[in-house]
Formats: C-alpha cells, sequence, structure tokens
C-alpha cells in the first residue's frame, strides 16, 4: 500500500475514534478493579464462636427484610470474615431496574445493610465503556470504534515497523516532535492489539441481523418464591458428585418450578478460566441435579468466548495481572492525545 495513503487511514482512524478511545481505555482501566471496589464496600463482620450459616437461612432473612424483592443472586462467602452478598431486585430502588447488594452476616444472619449510593459511579463506568450510555446505538458505535481502533494500530505498526526495535531500546529521544507518540504505541501495541481483538469480537453481534429486531419483552418484577427444598443439602449432593466443583453463585428460580443456577469453577479448570462462572450446576425445582454446564462440556466456540471475555477483562492471574492491565489500559487513552497533538500541529503548519 503507498505511504501516502496509509498515513491518511492511520490518521482518519485514529482521528475519528479518538475520543471515543480515549473513554473506553480509561474506563476499561478502572473496570479491571471493579471486584475490588466491590469487596471494599463490604461491611466488616464480627466474628463469633457461632457455625457459619446456612445459604437457606441467609435466604430467610433476606426475605423477610425485603418481603417484595426479587432475588436475583447470591454470593457465598469464602471464610468466616466475608458476608453472605445478595443481589436483589426491588422498587425502592431505580424503580426495580437494577439491582443492589445486601449483606448478611455468615454467622447471625443479621441484614447488615445495602449500599446502592456508594455502587452507582463504577456502574456508571461500567455504562459508559459498553455503551457510552446511549442504548443500543452506544454499542453499535462501540463495535464501530473498535474496529476504528484495530484498523489505527495495524496501518501505524506497518508504518512505523522498520524502528521498531529502536523505539523500545530508547534510541530515540522521547521528548522530540513525535517520537512519544511512536514510543507508546510501540511498547503498548501488543497490549492494545489484544485488547482491541477482544473487545471487537465481544460487540461483533450489533453487525448480525438480530441486533436491530424489536422487543417487546419487559421485565416484570415479581417477589421472589421461598426456597421450595434445602439448598445446603442439594448442595452437598453436587459436592459428592463433583468433588472438584467449588460453587460460588447462586442464581435463584423466581418461580415453584424454575431451576436455580449454581455457578463456580472445578479444580482442574485452566488458570484463565473464572473462579465465579467457569462452571454451572443445574437444578431442579426439588433441588436435584437436572444438567451441568462445565467447561469441558460445552462447545469450542462457547469456551472461545469464556477465554476472550476473561482475557480483554484481565479477570486472571490476580492483583499483577490487574495493575499491568491498568497501567497498560491508559496508553490507548494517550495514544489518543498525543495523536491529536501531532495532528493539531501538522494542522497548524
Amino acid at each position: 500500500m503507498n505511504k501516502g495513503l496509509l498515513f491518511k487511514l492511520h490518521m482518519f482512524t485514529g482521528l475519528v475514534s479518538g475520543v471515543f478511545i480515549f473513554i473506553i481505555c480509561l474506563s476499561g482501566s478502572l473496570l479491571v478493579f471493579h471486584a475490588n471496589y466491590n469487596h471494599m464496600l463490604q461491611p466488616a463482620v464480627e466474628v463469633s464462636d457461632q457455625p457459619l450459616l446456612t445459604l437457606d437461612s441467609a435466604y430467610s432473612s433476606v426475605k423477610r427484610n425485603y418481603p417484595k424483592a426479587q432475588i436475583s443472586h447470591g454470593e457465598l462467602p469464602g471464610s468466616v470474615n466475608e458476608p453472605f452478598v445478595f443481589n436483589l431486585y426491588d422498587s425502592v430502588y431505580q424503580s426495580g431496574s437494577k439491582t443492589f447488594p445486601v449483606f448478611v452476616h455468615p454467622q447471625t444472619g443479621v441484614t447488615m445493610g445495602f449500599v446502592p449510593n456508594r455502587l452507582s459511579f463504577m456502574n456508571w463506568l461500567s455504562v459508559l465503556h459498553s455503551s457510552f450510555h446511549a442504548g443500543k446505538k452506544g454499542e453499535w458505535l462501540l463495535g464501530l470504534m473498535a474496529g476504528l481502533f484495530l484498523l489505527s494500530l495495524i496501518s501505524g505498526c506497518i508504518l512505523y515497523r522498520h524502528s521498531v526495535f529502536d523505539t523500545l531500546l530508547f534510541r530515540k529521544p522521547i521528548c522530540r516532535k513525535g517520537n512519544l507518540h511512536q514510543v507508546i504505541g510501540t511498547w503498548a501495541l501488543l497490549f492494545n492489539l489484544v485488547m482491541g481483538i477482544t473487545g471487537f469480537w465481544m460487540q461483533r453481534y450489533v453487525f448480525k441481523s438480530s441486533f436491530y429486531q424489536s422487543s417487546d419483552y419487559k421485565t416484570i418484577l415479581t417477589p421472589s418464591p421461598s426456597l421450595s427444598y434445602n439448598f445446603d443439602s442439594a448442595y452437598q449432593r453436587i459436592r459428592e458428585k463433583y468433588p472438584d466443583f467449588t460453587g460460588r453463585v447462586v442464581y435463584f428460580a423466581q418461580s415453584s418450578k424454575g431451576k436455580t443456577a449454581v455457578y463456580g469453577s472445578n479444580r482442574f479448570n485452566s488458570f484463565i478460566h473464572s473462579k465465579k462462572f467457569a462452571d454451572a450446576v443445574m437444578l431442579d425445582s426439588a433441588g436435584q441435579i437436572a444438567r451441568t454446564a462445565f467447561v469441558n462440556e460445552i462447545d469450542a466456540d462457547s469456551r472461545f468466548d469464556i477465554i476472550n471475555a476473561q482475557v480483554h477483562y484481565g479477570q486472571f492471574g490476580g492483583l499483577p495481572v490487574k495493575i499491568i492491565y491498568g497501567l497498560f489500559g491508559m496508553t490507548g487513552a494517550l495514544l489518543s492525545i498525543t495523536g491529536f497533538v501531532l495532528w493539531f500541529r501538522r494542522k497548524k503548519h
């Protein structure tokens, strides 16, 4: 391809997507710590000599305190120092359109309150990152910007391919005109390519005809029914049949004939898989095991989608990986700024 044409492609895609990429990268750098932030919001648990509460008792406690709420799901405590976390839909919060967390003491069953106001920033940031707060139009725009970001990265890589090693070895003065943009782009190229590819793959649904089909579906908020079986006994049966499986999150049935989903992970899973949602065991209305959906049982396309999402979100490898994601995630925003400055200087002269 002609170098001049390639440069124009690099400049055009960078300028058009610049503001959006700045927003996506900056918000993504913060959202990688979303789970850590949520954990910080949990109230401190005063441990006593009492035994750990059953999920059945904790669920009943929430039902008593929020009788009109729909209990979506609950997170099992990892230790006696952590509370049960139930996520509820209730008309008292956001007219029942969004969930809020309720914490239950793991020994006494006392409801320790909820913190929707403190969660609002991260939730707002999450919607900004995924749709720019513009609904389906924002989701489509996100897919388009991800594609343009990839074109910008690839064209830049081709343009400056002969100076890659000089840039990596800092043989070029960083403060010289244009070099800072090149240094950032080269050092963070692999990371940004991975983010661009995985992000675009996740948004591919916006380019399918089904995305544009209207839906009349409306969520009907109804109080959750009482558990029709002893969950702890059902979970014990799961552990006996699948000893490598550890449940983390339980999505409750919303009718007497509905199924309950227990999400978690198996000990033999790869490090890349989520500890909370890699595997699932479905329970029927009587608490019997209806079916499983383990990573090694699902089709290859679904497994790829799971790994793709894990890589994009940086939810593997613990805090060190998240710090790397947070730092390198900001390079996309810096490329938008330095690229705009270069364009402005070029236009001025």
